[in-house]
């Protein structure tokens, strides 16, 4: 396949994984009379038994031993792991309790909440625009608040918790569908404990709501794999700055739905809270592409020099394969092989 077949392909495959994330919420509701605990813990369940499935057509397992030499890479998934089971917990019961709207506005105020992490944990530095729009965002919370009548606390906790599992998941640096099994493997106990004992009780909804509901807390693995998978696809063949743009998509269809499929209020204030908030993250695009762009120019500018630089002669021909040569053409020679973005 071509270069722009395969940038084409990236396309397809990112709009398709943040698509099918922006549309889950019509999937939640499928799943009662069961609980949003009950359903977490089927999601956790058989999710580990999807990615299990797919290491086995991949025949990926090297990673396994890796991790285990690594006690800090353990602590890390394990964290990851309770990260992103509050977020998935928190986002079953807002949507199944009518708060599609205040959920994608956690997703809408991640990017700012990441930025934000990563000045205080990181101790990043901050360009102007950046600071803008963390800024409005968090004059948007207070207009949503007043709004709200209260801190819109379940967009907070969905923007913090997944802020904080991408933190995780850059520290321990493996691959999405390993990342996913590592997770789901660390919460499978549990939430089979939790099942198990639901139904000790008599209070599990997969053994009196007919097959049809068997089916869908099953395919509740699928509904989390298979996003990740067209994620993974999509991520080595387009640039992060594309991936960046396309995850705007997911918050947008669930604001959407919130508002025309659900039905979901939207006063005036809400509407100037998400006003403020699309504007930070206006600013934000803008200039995450300005200085994607003059970064691209400088590199094209510092290889065009590297191409231009004459190396000066030999003055000593040696015997062996290591000539030496000119400082400066070494330095720019090395920035061409190893400098260009990967992918």
């Amino acid at each position: 396949m071509t270069q722009h077949g395969e940038q084409r392909a990236g396309l397809l495959y990112g709009m398709g994984a943040y698509g099918m994330w922006g549309l889950v919420p019509l999937f939640w509701p499928l799943l009662k009379p069961a609980g949003a605990t009950e359903i977490l813990a089927h999601r956790m369940t058989w999710s580990l038994v999807v990615v299990v499935i797919a290491l086995l057509v991949v025949k990926r397992w090297q990673w396994i031993r890796d991790l285990l030499r690594s006690p800090r890479k353990l602590a890390l998934i394990t964290a990851a792991a309770l990260v992103i089971s509050i977020n998935w917990g928190v986002y079953i019961w807002a949507v199944n309790d009518g708060r599609v709207v205040e959920s994608s506005l956690g997703y809408f105020i991640n990017p700012l909440v990441t930025i934000a992490i990563g000045v205080l944990l990181l101790k990043e530095r901050l360009r102007p625009a950046q600071w803008v729009a963390v800024g409005t965002g968090c004059a948007a919370v207070l207009v949503l608040a007043v709004g709200y009548g209260q801190v819109p606390w379940v967009s907070l906790v969905l923007a913090f918790s997944f802020a904080l599992y991408g933190l995780a998941k850059k520290k321990i640096n493996i691959g999405g569908l390993e990342s996913l099994a590592a997770e789901t493997a660390v919460l499978f106990l549990p939430a089979l404990g939790y099942l198990l004992w639901l139904g000790a009780r008599g209070e599990s909804t997969i053994g009196s709501e007919g097959p049809g509901h068997i089916a869908l807390l099953a395919s509740t693995g699928l509904v989390t794999a298979i996003p990740l998978v067209f994620f993974g696809a999509a991520a080595i063949r387009v640039p992060l700055s594309t991936l960046g743009l396309l995850q705007y998509l997911a918050p947008v269809f669930q604001f959407l739905l919130g508002v025309a499929y659900f039905k979901e209020a939207m006063p005036a204030e809400r509407w100037a809270g998400f006003a403020l908030v699309w504007l930070a993250l206006t600013v934000l695009t803008w200039d995450a592409l300005r200085t994607a762009r003059r970064t691209k120019v400088a590199a094209a500018r510092l290889v065009a020099r590297g191409n231009a630089v004459e190396p000066l002669p030999v003055t000593e021909p040696t015997a062996g394969p290591s000539t030496t040569v000119d400082g400066r053409t070494a330095a720019l020679g090395g920035t061409r092989d190893g400098g260009a973005p990967a992918g």
